[in-house]
């Protein structure tokens, strides 16, 4: 029989499965400098979830059309949204590692099962209260900003589930910083038309990923090793407001640095991120004057960069001066 080698890629599975789970685990976090984000009550926990299975025993369904051994992708789209009712936690980690290990204990011929997810962000509205506003337990609105992201694979072993990789995320993180950004000093030749900016408003989109170095605080939040990610996207807002930087590429540097000296127990940390700078209009006179953009025509520059704890060098302090006014 032909056999799954490392060479082969062989896998099947059921996107864009939509799951609005209510009342899941509330989840506490210790507080850090840069965030105010101290846990969340998961009254809405919604996901869209990606979710692939690979095997031996699925190659012939391949080379032979023997569908024997093939769990349809709509019984898998089932397999989630029911598994999701008992789910106990409060981590879209620990949600992903919950179904991966239901399924492959439901279907003991699945090897492998890697899955990811977009966390499907709703926030809470104020209404009047005792004393003025306050957020609601009952009606949301949906957002369509930044939200939390992982991805997981996890493989049959000899004594269980191993958690071969697990990634936590923060995806379509985009932030403006209106002054306080340069991007100057670069390559001058023929091909040149770019002109020097000394300072600029910095409009960036930004995914960052991370990974543990024990892969299980991913899915432990009770351990109290979790990494928030709204803890993350404050570090990476509040980085971008202290500093006069020269580059993106350098922005990003810091804000490694940062996330990595509040979080020991991460390994890696990797950016991707989107030059979305507006074009000038009318060229304001100076950091605080009147100014007017637009929008930016493609094609966009992009930067990608991974850092890890040998990068680790003594925390930057901003420059006297550089820290935004507002």
């Amino acid at each position: 029989m032909l056999k799954i080698n490392s060479g082969r890629t062989l896998y099947y599975g059921k996107g864009d499965v939509l799951v609005y789970r209510t009342y899941a685990e509330p989840l506490e976090a210790a507080p850090i400098p840069e965030s105010p984000f101290v846990g969340e009550d998961n009254i809405l926990f919604a996901h869209n979830i990606r979710f692939a299975v690979s095997g031996d025993a699925l190659l012939t369904s391949f080379t032979d059309g023997d569908n024997a051994q093939l769990v349809a992708t709509d019984s898998m789209k089932n397999f989630i949204l029911r598994q999701a009712a008992t789910f106990e936690g409060g981590t879209t980690e620990a949600l992903l590692h919950f179904l991966a290990v239901r399924f492959m204990e439901t279907y003991g011929h699945i090897d492998t099962v890697r899955l990811s997810a977009n966390r499907i962000p709703f926030l809470p509205l104020p209404v009047p209260g005792p004393g003025g506003f306050l957020d609601n337990r009952l009606v949301y609105r949906r957002s369509y900003n930044d939200h939390a992201a992982a991805e997981m694979k996890l493989a049959r072993g000899a004594e269980g589930y191993d958690l071969d990789e697990a990634w936590s995320g923060l995806s379509d993180l985009q932030l403006i910083k209106v002054s306080g950004s340069s991007f100057y000093g670069f390559i001058r030749d023929e091909y040149t038309t770019l002109p020097d900016a000394y300072d600029r408003p910095l409009f960036i989109f930004l995914d960052i990923r991370w990974r543990y170095d024990d892969p299980q605080d991913a899915i432990r939040p009770e351990a109290g090793k979790h990494v928030p990610v709204q803890q993350i996207r404050d570090i990476a807002q509040n980085v971008f407001y202290e500093f006069a930087t020269p580059s993106i590429q350098h922005l990003i540097w810091l804000i490694g640095q940062r996330i990595l000296i509040r979080f020991p127990q991460l390994a890696e940390v990797r950016f991707e991120t989107s030059n979305r700078t507006w074009e000038t209009v009318v060229e304001p006179a100076d950091g605080l004057s009147s100014g007017v953009f637009t929008e930016p025509r493609p094609p966009f520059g992009f930067q990608g960069f991974s850092m890890t704890r040998e990068d680790l060098i003594a925390a930057p302090e901003p420059a006297e001066g550089t820290v935004s006014s507002g």
